[in-house]
C-alpha cells in the first residue's frame, strides 16, 4: 500500500501533458486547499468547469482531462480532495476514500464555485463540474448544495435516490455508466432517471453495453476504448451545450 505526494506525481508530467497547469490555493472555512488550474490561451473569460478526482487522488490522468478540456475552450479547476496524497494502489485508494469526511469534501468544491466567481478570466454564471467515480457522486452532491452550477455530468458516480434532494438542482445533469458495472445497477441508474424525471429536471443517461466500471480511465484493466470515447465526445457537447 503506497500514498505518494501528489507534488511527486507532477514530476513526471511534463513531457506528457502541453498544456501548462499551476497551483492554486483559497481558502475553505478556517483551512487553505489546493487545486490545479488550466486553461487556453489567451484572457479569457472562459466558460469553466470544476474537475473531481476518483478514489485515486488528483493524479496524471486528472491532468491529461483537464488538458483536453482546454482544447474544448474551457478553463479547469481540479480541486485535490486528499490534501496533497494521490496513490495507484487500489488498498491505499479505499482508504484515503474512507478517511475523506464528506461535509468537508462539499465544503471544498463550495469553496472552489466561491473562488472561480472572483476570478476574472472565466465567466462567473457558466460554471460547470464533472466527475468520476467517487467524483462523480460529489458532483451531483455540489449541483444539489449550489443553486448556481450551470451543468453537472457524472461518469459511474454514486446516485442519490432522495427526490427532495434531487428537487435542488438546478442545471442539467448528464451520466454516463457500464452495463456491467457490479457497483450501480441498470435498475438504479434507470430509477434515477425516473427520479429526475419526476422533479422536471434535464437529465441524459447514457449506459453502455459490455462496460464496466471505470470504463473511461486508459489506465485501468477496466477501460473500454469504444465506450470511453464516445461518452467523452458526449460530455464536452453536453458542456459546450449548457456553458458557451
Amino acid at each position: 500500500m503506497k500514498i505518494i505526494p501528489y507534488a511527486l506525481i507532477l514530476l513526471g508530467l511534463a513531457g506528457s501533458v502541453r498544456a501548462a497547469s499551476t497551483a492554486v490555493s483559497f481558502p475553505s472555512g478556517s483551512d487553505t486547499i489546493s487545486a490545479r488550474w488550466q486553461a487556453p490561451e489567451g484572457g479569457g473569460p472562459f466558460p469553466v468547469v470544476i474537475l473531481i478526482h476518483e478514489w485515486w487522488g488528483l493524479n496524471e490522468w486528472m491532468e491529461k482531462k483537464g488538458e483536453e478540456l482546454t482544447h474544448e475552450g474551457f478553463a479547469v479547476l481540479a480541486v485535490d480532495l486528499y490534501r496533497g496524497k494521490a496513490t495507484a494502489d487500489p488498498d491505499a485508494a479505499h482508504e484515503l476514500m474512507r478517511g475523506l469526511p464528506e461535509d468537508r469534501a462539499l465544503r471544498d468544491l463550495s469553496a472552489a464555485v466561491d473562488y472561480l466567481q472572483k476570478q476574472s478570466s472565466v465567466k462567473g454564471q457558466k460554471i460547470g463540474v464533472v466527475g468520476w467515480c467517487m467524483g462523480g457522486g460529489f458532483a451531483l452532491k455540489l449541483a444539489i448544495a449550489r443553486n448556481d452550477i450551470a451543468a453537472c455530468a457524472l461518469f459511474y458516480g454514486s446516485l442519490p435516490t432522495d427526490k427532495e434532494a434531487l428537487a435542488k438542482i438546478n442545471c442539467p445533469v448528464a451520466g454516463f455508466f457500464g452495463a456491467e458495472d457490479r457497483g450501480i445497477s441498470t435498475q438504479d441508474i434507470k430509477q434515477f432517471e425516473q427520479n429526475m424525471i419526476s422533479v422536471d429536471k434535464k437529465v441524459t443517461i447514457k449506459i453502455y453495453e459490455r462496460a464496466g466500471h471505470a470504463f473511461m480511465n486508459n489506465t485501468r484493466p477496466s477501460y473500454n476504448e469504444a465506450a470511453a470515447k464516445d461518452a467523452w465526445k458526449r460530455c464536452t457537447t453536453f458542456l459546450s451545450n449548457n456553458l458557451k
